[in-house]
This record gives structure tokens, sequence and C-alpha cells, in this order.
């Protein structure tokens, strides 16, 4: 079996299965396309060519090469096309009725030796080698869309899968410029095991009326980096599709958070089934289209909103680099700011240290020396909390424990002025049990900013339900003013990013209990295949274990999910002292500073 795979057959030309034929014709193999549609065929032919060409423009091949590419390329309606084939990659529509009928007419056609492989990315491997005449010669060989421009494959080997035949499509795809992942038979594989339980729980919080879509979407865009919110990445994927995965994850797992969210089946029954059609979540130009219209959902301008409170000057409570950098966002927005501490001393050290990141912006040319002059001038350090008895907005970044912040609150009540928004950055707590311990609940509100907070353009707007409009509005419309990006969510834990962030990363360390995958591996299928800046891992240790470990609490509180519940493995590290890259030591081993 270990043979050189040098003609490989697609069936299936849809999206995927013409953007995996691309790539094979691309690097230097005879490539059979193989659909029943005609139609389809004529498509990818298409496709192949309007590529090819744009590539030429680029200079990124050449003339002779595109006509190589195009003739190392041929489509038939016939499976019989396939009979010359080392190796057959089906893509077609995920039903094991579809994929077991093309695994049954390949047996009839192939040589003995030949691999056949299948794109699904829920289905069991297993139950389709069962139906082949040899089983030992069927292997999953999951591309991620584009296949042209994601590195990922992940390699998936059944129990009868032969070692030959996984060594062959390793190659093969290190060959194709991929980053093979090899990972056993269960619904998901890695990637799409972590991703799917995301989009659940994103379409189930959209479903809830918790958040907007434009809000859920624009939160973890610029809370976690990602390239697409999730569900924009529904629409693209197709809302029928993920529903087919998720299914297929909860009857092997019957965790609740595989458990496919209602809108998804509603919306695949009535047809709209993202990008495709044309609406899903989001309306599109047209079916197939990528650019979003207006629909009845959208967000308007509202013209006769409550207007917002004078914030004039700022207050922050706090002294850590979460304090220092509001503190620089609101200066730097030209807020006069006064920046309160338990000391002054302590006042003193977060205002140098405001300093140095704006002496560093100075350096890399971000900032004038002007600029970064009057900035620092804006900001007046204290060692008491009575020196924001004037300020029209007082943030609190201290540390987070609800009876510290309480207490922090209850100092505020007594020395702000009446009319002042106190505002709390906590990024898991109640706020309405911050907001209590006040005589004022109706002024308090959390303004949950991202670290590092003059990078990050995320701020989590929480009213509670005591929370007045006009605060609401404050909140926001200051947001604006400080370039930052403003998401409107209710009270409750982990607000939108750290509720659908957390029990991601808990699965991701549920995968490396069980053994099913590495933790390198993990961290590359999550950077190449879902576009991650970082992967699972690498979030955790800098995140902190003990931070992580202390929201995974809050939510399983809260919602009372058993998937939600700490993963082990996350609790006897921090047991350990294990926390990550402040300790040196965490999922990783780091060098000590």
């Amino acid at each position: 079996m270990d043979i050189p795979l040098s003609t490989i057959a697609v069936v299936g030309l849809g999206t995927m299965g013409t953007g995996i034929a691309e790539v094979l014709a691309r690097a230097g193999r005879e490539v059979i396309g193989i659909d029943i549609s005609e139609a389809a065929a004529r498509q990818a032919v298409a496709s192949l060519e309007a590529s090819t060409a744009r590539a030429v423009g680029r200079e990124r091949i050449t003339e002779q090469e595109r006509r190589d590419i195009l003739a190392r390329f041929r489509t038939f309606t016939d499976p019989q096309a396939a009979a010359d084939a080392e190796l057959v990659i089906e893509v077609v529509p995920e039903t094991y009725e579809i994929k077991q009928q093309v695994f049954r007419e390949l047996d009839a056609v192939v040589s003995p030796t030949a691999i056949l492989a299948t794109g699904t990315n829920a289905l069991s491997v297993t139950r389709l080698a069962a139906e082949s005449r040899h089983p030992e010669r069927v292997l999953g060989l999951h591309f991620f869309n584009p296949a042209p421009a994601m590195k990922l494959v992940e390699v998936v080997s059944s129990v009868l899968t032969a070692p030959p035949a996984v060594e062959s499509v390793t190659r093969l795809a290190r060959e194709l410029g991929k980053e093979p992942v090899a990972v056993g038979d269960r619904p998901g594989f890695v990637a799409d095991g972590l991703l799917f339980g995301y989009l659940n729980q994103a379409a189930a919080m959209y479903e809830a009326n918790y958040a907007s879509r434009e809000d859920i979407d624009a939160a973890m865009k610029l809370g976690c980096g990602l390239p697409m919110g999730p569900l924009a990445l529904l629409d693209l994927i197709g809302i029928d599709t993920a529903r087919t995965v998720l299914e297929a994850m909860y009857s092997a797992s019957h965790d609740r958070l595989h458990a496919p969210a209602p809108i998804l089946g509603q919306l695949t029954e009535a047809g709209l089934t993202g990008r495709k059609t044309g609406r899903g979540f989001y309306t599109y130009d047209a079916p197939g289209g990528q650019s979003v219209v207006p629909d009845a959902l959208t967000p308007k301008e509202s013209s006769g909103a409550v207007a917002g409170r004078e914030v004039s000057s700022v207050g922050v409570a706090g002294s850590g680099t979460m304090a220092s950098g509001i503190a620089e966002v609101f200066a730097k927005a030209g807020y006069p700011v006064v920046l309160a501490a338990r000391s002054q001393e302590k006042a003193d050290t977060a205002r140098a240290r405001i300093g140095k990141s704006l002496e560093r912006s100075v350096t890399k040319g971000r900032l004038t020396a002007e600029a970064r002059d009057e900035t620092l001038a804006r900001i007046t350090a204290a060692g008491s909390l009575d020196a924001l008895a004037d300020v029209d907005l007082a943030v609190e970044a201290v540390a987070e424990d609800l009876d510290v912040k309480r207490q922090l609150f209850a100092t505020l009540d007594k020395v702000c002025k009446p009319g002042a928004v106190l505002a709390t950055t906590t990024s898991s707590l109640p706020v309405v049990a911050i907001a209590k311990v006040t005589t004022r609940p109706q002024d308090v509100i959390g303004m949950h900013f991202f670290n590092p907070a003059p990078a990050m353009k995320l701020v989590e707007v929480v009213r509670t339900v005591l929370t007045a409009d006009d605060v609401h509005a404050t909140v926001r419309e200051v947001c604006v003013k400080v370039r930052k990006h403003p998401v409107d969510c209710g009270d409750r834990a982990g607000f939108i990013v750290n509720a659908l962030l957390f029990p991601y990363l808990n699965n991701a360390i549920k995968m490396v209990e069980e053994h099913y995958a590495t933790l390198d591996d993990i961290d590359a299928a999550m950077k190449l295949g879902g576009g991650y800046p970082m992967g699972p891992f690498e979030l955790l240790d800098v995140v902190g274990l003990d931070v992580s470990l202390a929201i995974e609490k809050v939510l399983h509180h809260e919602f009372r999910d058993p998937g939600l519940a700490p993963a082990p493995l996350l609790e006897h590290l921090v047991a350990a002292g294990c926390l990550g890259r402040k300790t040196g030591r965490g999922f990783r081993e780091y060098a000590r500073r």
C-alpha cells in the first residue's frame, strides 16, 4: 500500500471538493473529478480556471504553469472514472446513506490497493469502513474550507485502518504543503470537535435573546482575535451542516453542549441555511453571496434614544495592570483621570507604568512626544478613594473577588457625588450583587475591558435589571469617545466572551485527559483549522490556570450544566501551583524571568 499517490480521484465537486481538486492539481497530481451533476463538474472547471487566472495576474504562476494545472484536472459523471486512481477522496453530502453508496460503488471500481478517504467532519469513519470490502484501506482525510488556503488536514484512523495507508496520505498532505494532524475516529475530530460546541453555544445565546447577532459576532472577533464571529461562521459553513455535525457529536458524547440549539433546526427546516441560500442568521445579497445586507433585525440608528449623562472627568480605582491600562485609555481620549489606589506609593507606581507604556508607543512611532506628555499630565495619582469625590464616571479595576469589589463599591457610594456613574470591570461576577451594596444601584453598570486595555477594542457593557437607561447610554457614548466597540449583554456569568470562550478551553483540556490528542496537535488544529491566533493551551497558560479555573467554576455554578464542570486536569494543575506563564509552568514549561 506504500505507493506514490500520483493519480487521485475526488468524488463530489461542491465547494470543498473543487478546492481539494485545485490543491492536488497545483501540486502536480493527476486529478479525476467525479460528480453526478454535469453542471457541478462544469462549475468546478470554471472555478479552477478563474483561480489560476488570478494567480497568473498576481504573478504567482506562469501562463504555462496554469495550462499544465488545467490539463491535469479532468471531470466525469461516472464513478468508473476512478478505476486508475491510487487514492479516492469522497466529499459528498454529510449523510451515511450517500457516503456508503459511494463507497459501495468505488469498491466495485478501484484496485484492491487503492486508498479510500472520506472527507467527513462528523460521521464515523469506522462505520463507513465497515461497509467496504477492504476496510483496512479506508480512512478520513478532513480538509478545511477553503482548502487552498487552510493548512490543516486531519488524518483520521479507524481501528481497522492499516498503518501504511495512514503513512501514505500523511506524506501526501505534507507534499501538498499542509500540516497533517493524526487523530482517532470520533465525531468532530479535533478542530470541529472544539469548534462546533462553541458555535452551538453562540447560537443558543442568540436564541435566548441574550445579545444581538451583531454583538455576539463583534465580541468574539474583537475580544478573542477571531477572523469571523460564530454566527457569521455558521452561515458560511451551512446551518444544516452544523446541525448534522452536532447531532453526530451529541449521539457520541451525550453532552448537552453538543445538543443542537433548536434554532439550528428551525432555520434548517425553513431552508435558511446560510450563505448558500442567501439567508441564515444574516441576510445576503444573493444565494452564495458574501455581502450582508440590512434586514428586519439589523440595528437601526435610534434618533429618540435616551440621552446619557455628561462625563467630563473619570476616576479609576485600582493600581494593577488593568487599572493602569484603563486610565491610559481615558487619558489618551482627553479625559482628566484620577487614578486612586490604596496608597500613594501604589498610585505613583501605576502612573509610572502608564508612562512606560506611553514611551513605548512613542518609540514605535504610534504617539508623538507631545501627545505622551499631554496624556500623562491628565492623570492624577491619588492614595485614597476620597480623590474620586468629583468624578462623573468611576471605574473599578481591583481584584476579581466579590467581597473586595462589594467593599469598594460601598466606599464609592459614600465618596462619589450624586449622579456619578459607577462601573465595575468584573469579567465573571454578578454586577447586581455589587450594585446592591450601594444606595443607588440604578447608577451601577458593568464595563468589562479586555487586557491589554489600550490595545483591545472591545468593551462588554453589562446592565443589570436595576441599571437606569441613561446610565447605559452614558457608558455606550463614553466607549465610542475612547475609541472602543461596546457590545450589550445582560448580567449573567461570563457575559458574551468568557461564556463562549471558556467552555471551549475546558473541552480542549478534556481531549488531553482522554488521550485523544496532544497539546501540540490541538493547538495546531485550532490555529491552522480554525484561524485562532493562539491554540487553547497557549491561551490558557497566558490567561493563568487559576483565573481560568475560577471562571469555569462561576459558569458551572450559574448554569448548572454538567458539561461546564471544570476538567479535573485543570484543577490538579492549579492545586500543584502550575498556573501558566506567570509561574513558569502550566500546560507547558517556560523559562523563568
